[in-house]
C-alpha cells in the first residue's frame, strides 16, 4: 500500500513539474495592438510601449502574448481588425494612430483600451475629458498645438523670403486637418499663406509634393500617416528644388527634413507603456487615467538636410535649440 501511494506521489510531483514548466512558456498577459501603417514614428511608438512593459517585467514571448495587427493604411482593414479584436479576450488593447483609435473605441467596449499617436482625442470624440476620460479608454496625444505654433514662428522669424508654405495633406486624416488649421492660423499672423496639395494615398504623395514647386517657397507636413509613409519622396523633391522642408515629427527630420518642434516617439510610446503597466499589474481603470500631452518640446534641426535644401543655418537658429547635443543633427 505504501509503495502504491509513493508511486502516486511521484506521478503527482512529475505532473506538477511539467505543468510548472508549461506555465513558464505560456503568456500571463495577452494584449492586442492595432496600428494603421508601418512608418518610423508609429514603429518607434510601439517599440517604446513594448520597452516600458519589458522594464516592468512584462516580456514578449515570456509572460506576454502580443497580437499585432497592421492595417497597411487601408480603412477596411482597420475596421476589420477592430471588429476581430472585439470578439476576442485581451487584457489590454493598444491603438496606434487616429484611425485605429476610432475603430477600437467604437467596437471594443469590454476591455481596457489605450491609444497613442492620436493628435486630438477630444475632437474625434474618443474621450470627452482629457483629465478623466471615463469609460474604458485613455492614452497619450502626440501633438501639442504649441509645437505647431512654435515651428511656424520659427519659419517666420528666420525665413523672410517664405511667403507661401506648401503642405502635402490627406484631407481624409482628421489629425492632419486639425494640425493644418492650427498652422494656417499661426502663419496668417505673420502674413504667410498655407498652400495645400492633396494626397489621398501614399502613392500620390510624390506628385502632390511636385505640384508645390513654383507654388510655394517651402514644404511642411503634419502628423499625417499617409504622407509620412512616403516622406522620402518629399525629401527628394525638396533637395532637388532647394526648398526648405519642415515636418511635425522628429523621425522625418532624422530622415532628411530640415526642422521641427517636437519630441521622440519612442518616449511617447514608453509613456503609454507605463500606463499599460498600471492597468495590467495594478488593475487601474483607463477611464480614470489622464490623457497625456507632449511636454518636452524642442526645436530639432538637421544640418545635412539644411545644406541639401539650400538653407544657411545661423547661430540664431541654433540658439533656439535647448538640447543642442541631442537635437542638432549633424
Amino acid at each position: 500500500m505504501r509503495k502504491r501511494w509513493y508511486s502516486l506521489l511521484l506521478v503527482c510531483v512529475a505532473a506538477t513539474l511539467v505543468l510548472a514548466g508549461c506555465g513558464k512558456s505560456d503568456a500571463e498577459y495577452n494584449i492586442a495592438i492595432s496600428q494603421i501603417v508601418e512608418h518610423p514614428s508609429l514603429d518607434a511608438t510601439r517599440d517604446g510601449f513594448m520597452a516600458a512593459l519589458k522594464d516592468a517585467g512584462i516580456v514578449d514571448k515570456e509572460n506576454l502574448k502580443v497580437d499585432l495587427n497592421i492595417a497597411q493604411g487601408d480603412p477596411t482593414n482597420n475596421l476589420s481588425i477592430a471588429q476581430k479584436i472585439a470578439t476576442e479576450k485581451y487584457d489590454l488593447v493598444l491603438a496606434i494612430a487616429t484611425d485605429p483609435a476610432l475603430a477600437i473605441a467604437q467596437n471594443v467596449k469590454e476591455m481596457p483600451v489605450l491609444f497613442a499617436a492620436v493628435t486630438d482625442p477630444l475632437s474625434i470624440n474618443i474621450v470627452s475629458d482629457l483629465k478623466k476620460p471615463g469609460g474604458n479608454i485613455s492614452g497619450a496625444a502626440d501633438t501639442n498645438p504649441d509645437a505647431i505654433r512654435q515651428l511656424m514662428d520659427f519659419i517666420a522669424a528666420h525665413f523672410p523670403d517664405i511667403k507661401k508654405l506648401g503642405i502635402v495633406i490627406n484631407a481624409g486624416e482628421e489629425n492632419a486637418v486639425i494640425m493644418a488649421k492650427v498652422a494656417e492660423e499661426a502663419l496668417a499672423a505673420h502674413g504667410i499663406t498655407l498652400v495645400r496639395a492633396s494626397a489621398s494615398t501614399t502613392s500620390e504623395v510624390k506628385q502632390a509634393a511636385e505640384s508645390l514647386v513654383g507654388r510655394a517657397d517651402a514644404i511642411y507636413i503634419a502628423l499625417d500617416n499617409t504622407v509620412v509613409s512616403a516622406v522620402d519622396s518629399i525629401i527628394q523633391i525638396a533637395n532637388e528644388n532647394k526648398m526648405p522642408f519642415f515636418s511635425s515629427d522628429r523621425d522625418s527630420v532624422e530622415a532628411g527634413a530640415f526642422a521641427t518642434v517636437g519630441f521622440k516617439y519612442y518616449d511617447h510610446g514608453y509613456q503609454v507603456g507605463q500606463m499599460a503597466v498600471e492597468i495590467l499589474k495594478n488593475g487601474k481603470n483607463p477611464g480614470d487615467m489622464e490623457v497625456t500631452l507632449p511636454d518636452k518640446l524642442d526645436l530639432i534641426l538637421n544640418l545635412k538636410a539644411a545644406e541639401a535644401q539650400g538653407v544657411t543655418v545661423t547661430d540664431e537658429m541654433k540658439n533656439e535649440v535647448k538640447d543642442k547635443e541631442t537635437n542638432i543633427i549633424e
